[in-house]
Order: C-alpha cells, then structure tokens, then sequence
C-alpha cells in the first residue's frame, strides 16, 4: 500500500525511491509489526481476560502445568494482526505470492481459531473435530499448491494464468519449468523435476505438515515462537536471493521472479513474532493457541515451497520435526504395544518430546532456552547452503 504512495510521490520527492528497495522495507516490516505487537499486546491480553478466554491443561500432563490453567490463549491473534497489517502497508500488493501467503496463513489460522474458541469458550475439550480440521488445512493446502505450482513457474501473474490454461487445455500430466524443480541441498546440480501433480503434492505435505508440526510444538512459554523466528528470518534470506536474478545465478539456485517480495513478508514475522514472545516468555501472560500456531507454521511451509528450499525448510525446523516424529512415535508404539501384548506401552515418559524432557527431570526454561539452541544451529546449517554445494 505504501509502496503505491511512494511510487506515486517519487516524481516530487527524489529521496523517497529508497523505499523501492526490499531491503529497507523489510527493516520497516520487522519495526512496524514489532510496535504494533508491542502496543497492541496488553489490550488483547486484557480483552482476552475480559472474555474469559483461559486455556486449559490436561490433567495427564507435567504437573507444574497446572498453575497455568486459566492464562489468556489465542494470542496468536496478536501476530496475525501484526503481520497482515504490516505486509499490507509494506509489501508489494501487486506480487502474487504475498497474495498466497497472506490467504494461507489467515485461512489457517481462521481454523485454529475455530478450534480454539470452541475449546475455551465452548468448552469443548475436542475443539473441532479433527476430520474437519484436516479437511479444512487439507483444503486450503490443495488449493494454494495448485496456486504455487503455477506462480513458481511463471515471470508473472499473467503468465502463472497462462500456464494454468496450458495445463487444462493438456489433459495430460505436465512438466513445469526447471525452477520448479526439488532442489537437494549441498549439491550443485542435483534437482528432480516434479511435475504438476508432483509439486501439488510434495507442496500440499508440507503445508499441512509445517502447519501441525508447529502446533504440536506449542506446548511451553515460547517454545514455538522463537524457532518460528529464527526460521522465518532465514527463509527470508533465501526469498531474497531467489528474487534476485544477479544473487541467484552466483549462488545456483533458481530464480523466482517475485520471489524476492516474501523477504517483507518474513521480516513482518519475525517482527510480530519477537513482539509475542514479549508476554509469551516465562512466565507468559498470553498463550499463542492453534489460532497462531496453525498459521504460522503454513506460513513457513508457502515461503519455503516458493523459494524452493523444502528440504532446508526440513533441516532447520529440526525441532518443528523431532517433536511430530515423537508424537507419531509414541501413538504408534502405544498402539503397536496393546495390540501385541494387550497392554500399551510408550517410547518416551510423554509426547510431545518437550514433555519428556520435562518429565526427565529438566525446567521448562531449559528446555526452551535449548530448543532455541538448537534450532540457531540447524537454522546456520541452512543458512550454510546458500553457499556450500
């Protein structure tokens, strides 16, 4: 939005062509949701206390959980602000993929907030019920990885349309492009073209997958929000090189024409979300809810699928992938267990893994503060790939 403004007003005022460059307007993007996050914080807080929107602790959890019950959730609501706001004012409106991301992530999050609501409000301990939930993410994942498979492909939005057409008016399965291809990290020229049906595919697991991953890592004072951060700002660096025509070809990875717009994007996260883990560090006062994690984690998922970095985008949300891996562990093994000797038996003291650790004797600051640790690492390692091939 501002962007037109600016553009409108160069003709008269020279110096403001300087917010053409992506790079300011990302600084502007990570300043703008990080105040907006900061100053609109205690009035969600207190209209969610208002509300009596409290979040409830299962009883078969760590029992240090308990004094939480009762503590604000949906918080999210509070980052999704931030980000839709500020990418609105900050971003190029005419850039197709800042259309997907932003109707990806508020779609998502409009069914953790669903969940949520019927949850606290409703007190329905099952929120919604999971079919619909995975109906309505697993909706919203189809219908954005057609949209992707045909914008990754294209120098444009009318150029995405046309090859829309082409594929409709085929009838047949189609190959797309080289740079929608599934790039293998650390090599040079190791890529598998996927295909439409391939990329739809591939793109719908792993918006759907960042999506419940995130949330099942929501479980502790800022575990989630942090790594969020951290890989945000570190998809926002790809977005940018992949944007670049000059920086991409250097680096030998494909460009993406527009690509390069999901940097205002990010930083407008990593802004929103620094603002959050403002109340949600120990001892929060908020809690974020699926209404945040659901979208946020979607969010990841489209801006790696872009920049065609979905096995980094696997590297550093390692712990995004450790705590899914846990919960798919544990139910299987308790399952597996019961059925073979008629009692179920567990791999871990209880998932999701945070909850082991925490049952291993660790603080819930330890943990965290770990999981960060670990993440900054994986989050370097990926980083290393612009690079090391």
């Amino acid at each position: 939005m501002l962007l037109f403004l600016f553009d409108y007003l160069d003709s008269y005022i020279k110096a403001l062509s300087v917010f053409g460059y992506i790079t300011l307007r990302a600084v502007m993007a990570t300043l703008t949701a990080l105040f907006l996050g900061l100053v609109l914080g205690p009035w969600v807080i207190r209209r969610l206390t208002q509300l009596k929107i409290g979040q409830t602790v299962r009883s078969d959890g760590p029992q240090t959980h308990l004094v939480k019950a009762g503590t604000p959730t949906m918080g999210g609501a509070l980052i999704l602000l931030a980000i839709g706001v500020t990418t609105l004012l900050w971003a190029d409106l005419s850039n197709r993929f800042i259309w997907i991301v932003l109707l990806v992530t508020l779609g998502l999050g409009a069914v953790g907030w669903v969940d949520d609501y019927r949850k606290v409000v409703h007190r329905d301990p099952t929120g919604l019920p999971a079919r619909w939930k995975y109906f309505w993410q697993s909706l919203i994942g189809i219908v954005a990885a057609f949209a992707l498979a045909f914008s990754v492909s294209a120098p444009n939005n009318a150029g995405a349309f046309q090859i829309f057409l082409a594929w409709v008016g085929s009838g047949t399965p189609m190959d797309l492009p080289s740079q929608a291809n599934l790039i293998v990290p650390f090599f040079k020229s190791v890529a598998y073209p996927l295909g439409v049906w391939g990329f739809v595919v591939l793109s719908y697991f792993v918006i759907v997958g960042s999506s419940n991953a995130v949330n099942l890592t929501d479980g502790l004072d800022g575990l989630a929000i942090m790594p969020t951060v951290l890989v945000a700002g570190a998809l926002g660096v790809f977005a940018y090189v992949a944007g670049n025509a000059v920086f991409s070809k250097y680096l030998l990875l494909p460009y993406i024409a527009g690509a390069g717009e999901l940097t205002v994007f990010c930083a407008a996260l990593v802004g929103a979300g620094l603002a959050f883990l403002w109340f949600n560090a120990y001892p929060a006062t908020v809690f974020m809810g699926d209404v945040g994690a659901l979208a946020l984690g979607g969010a990841l998922g489209v801006v790696a699928i872009v920049v065609r970095q979905e096995i980094v985008l696997f590297v550093m949300g390692g712990v995004f992938v450790a705590e899914t891996l846990s919960v798919i562990a544990q139910v299987a093994y308790f399952k597996y267990t019961k059925r073979r000797f008629g009692e179920g038996r567990r791999i871990l003291r209880m998932a999701p893994l945070h909850h082991h650790f925490e049952e291993s004797g660790w603080k819930e600051t330890q943990v965290v503060v770990r999981f960060w640790i670990v993440t900054m690492m994986l989050v370097l390692a990926g980083l290393a790939t612009l690079k090391i091939r």
